[in-house]
């Protein structure tokens, strides 16, 4: 198949925005999912009879059941936001072509 000379590629990818917020945001999650994971750790310790990691905030075992709750939710906001900050960052590299040019599948 002969390419015609004023075919460029380049033109086939959309000239989008940096991924730079993106990023950010990834390593913000990350840091949430982080701080969700050992606030867990922390609460579960309590719960299961080991000496308060957190001083008075989880020496009984209402405070302790709330940081685990807190530490959970944090893990799973965490994690949310960095699928979709990653599911966001890759979107935008597809490529730009009509549809009428892809395959058929029948």
């Amino acid at each position: 198949m002969k390419l015609s000379d004023g075919f460029d590629a380049r033109r086939l990818r959309p000239k989008g925005q940096s991924n730079w917020r993106f990023r950010f945001g990834a390593a913000f999650a990350a840091l949430l999912a982080t701080c969700g994971v050992l606030l867990a750790m922390a609460g579960a310790a309590s719960l299961l009879g080991r000496p308060p990691a957190l001083g008075e905030l989880n020496a009984s075992p209402l405070g302790s059941a709330i940081i685990l709750a807190v530490g959970l939710f944090l893990l799973y906001l965490g994690v949310w936001l960095w699928r979709r900050c990653r599911r966001r960052a890759r979107q935008s590299r597809a490529l730009n072509m009509s549809p009428h040019l892809m395959k058929k599948h029948d």
